[in-house]
């Protein structure tokens, strides 16, 4: 978790800081999972919650009235800041808008990098690549992913392959043998009133009490407690590859003003705006919701009606939800005596569409445990480092837990960096 940072401290450099993604911030504001998410979602019920929401609402617009976005950074933005603040200081020139041409070699060895205005950078070390991997690359991702046309991305567009097709170039060795090729994420396709389109990733309600997620035959297929890594590998295996890999997560109004739902905020914000833009999907029934989703309505009767039965004991007979320490921590801690299962039976009834996402890629160049690349015969390239998504995944392609991408890119780098302090000695 990263510790919030003031974005003032990077002053001039601020400008470099890409904002926030807009379906997860509230008017550009961050909020960070834990006990800031827990102050906004009980803001109507805890003085201490509102006093906290409040001065964070308050200080969003005034940051946006100086400085046009916000600079109370979190989660990512917070880490990014950090480190870029840290390179600051140390004499680093950040370069941007410079477009790489390919890798310069000589004598086996990497010595530069050569720029598409056909100016050359050299270097004494090597080069790192960390160019955000292929998620962006159809080329790529079409031997690699499962049912690629189907996947929504949440990475950022500059995320199209360029350092792994660069190492290529020259020899390295790209590895395709991980569980599974991408980190995956159930999302959500949002449409806003000027015409564009973001994705809305289910990280956290999913765990809440009183949501589950089904299929068109209105069933179940995972335990929504685990990963979102999980859920969509489950709805990938629980899909014929001949229907779309969909599903919906299903909820009562109870839940919907207490947690949200995707982009749907929790209350005191409103929600029939997004009923009207057809995000959410409504029915005074089961039934009615059913039908709205295209789902089998007697499916998802029969399926709430035996998860009411199980959330009344406290329990999830078919999936199990709530009987680890990771569900509990996603759970509510006032909804007892499990913290993820609570009826669905306040009318009426919500839903909203998830379709498989990728957070990022696994797949990757072939590299040793000190991020060197290799090539196709598994000999080192003199002189080059991958890290992040351009290098293949060190965990094999599975997700064990959230930051499985950017904890392994902080390792490595710290690597590069000693290894290329050592040559430089």
């Amino acid at each position: 978790m990263a510790k919030p940072f003031d974005g003032r401290r990077l002053g001039a450099a601020m400008k470099l800081l890409r904002k926030p993604v807009r379906e997860t911030t509230f008017f550009g504001m961050t909020i960070q999972a834990g006990a800031d998410l827990r102050a906004f979602m009980t803001i109507t019920r805890s003085p201490k919650a509102f006093l906290h929401a409040t001065h964070r609402v308050l200080r969003h617009v005034r940051d946006l009235a100086l400085h046009r976005r916000g600079m109370d950074l979190r989660n990512g933005n917070a880490l990014v800041a950090r480190l870029m603040r840290a390179a600051l200081d140390l004499g680093v020139e950040l370069r941007t808008g410079a477009e790489v041409a390919g890798l310069l070699q000589e004598g086996g060895r990497i010595t530069g990098l050569g720029m598409a205005d056909g100016t050359c950078l050299r270097c004494t070390c090597g080069v790192v690549l960390a160019t955000g991997g292929y998620a962006n690359i159809t080329a790529l991702r079409a031997g690699t992913f499962p049912r690629d046309a189907e996947h929504q991305t949440l990475a950022v567009p500059e995320a199209t392959g360029d350092g792994i097709a660069m190492a290529q170039a020259i020899g390295a060795r790209m590895r395709r043998d991980l569980a599974r090729t991408a980190a995956l994420c159930p999302v959500s396709v949002v449409s806003w009133p000027n015409g564009t389109h973001g994705k809305f990733p289910h990280i956290i309600e999913r765990g809440k009490p009183g949501v589950i997620g089904v299929l068109a035959n209105g069933k179940r297929f995972c335990n929504e407690g685990l990963g979102y890594h999980d859920d969509v590998d489950a709805l990938l295996g629980a899909v014929p590859e001949d229907l779309p890999a969909r599903s919906w997560l299903v909820c009562d109004f109870r839940f919907l003003r207490r947690f949200g739902l995707g982009v749907v905020r929790p209350q005191p914000l409103p929600w029939r705006h997004w009923m009207r833009r057809g995000y959410l999907k409504t029915g005074r029934d089961l039934a009615e919701l059913a039908r709205a989703c295209g789902v089998d309505p007697a499916g998802l009767e029969a399926t709430v009606a035996a998860w009411n039965r199980g959330a009344a004991r406290g329990g999830d007979p078919l999936f199990h939800r709530g009987t680890t320490p990771y569900m509990r921590l996603q759970g509510d801690p006032e909804q007892q005596p499990n913290p993820c299962v609570a009826t669905i039976s306040r009318a009426p009834f919500f839903a909203v569409e998830v379709v498989p996402g990728r957070c990022g890629t696994f797949s990757g160049l072939a590299a040793n445990g000190r991020a060197q690349v290799l090539d196709t015969e598994g000999a080192p390239i003199p002189g080059l480092w991958a890290v992040g998504t351009d290098m293949a995944s060190v965990f094999g392609g599975h997700y064990p837990a959230g930051g499985i991408n950017l904890d392994p890119a902080m390792t490595f780098g710290f690597i590069t960096r000693r290894d290329a302090a050592e040559l430089s000695a």
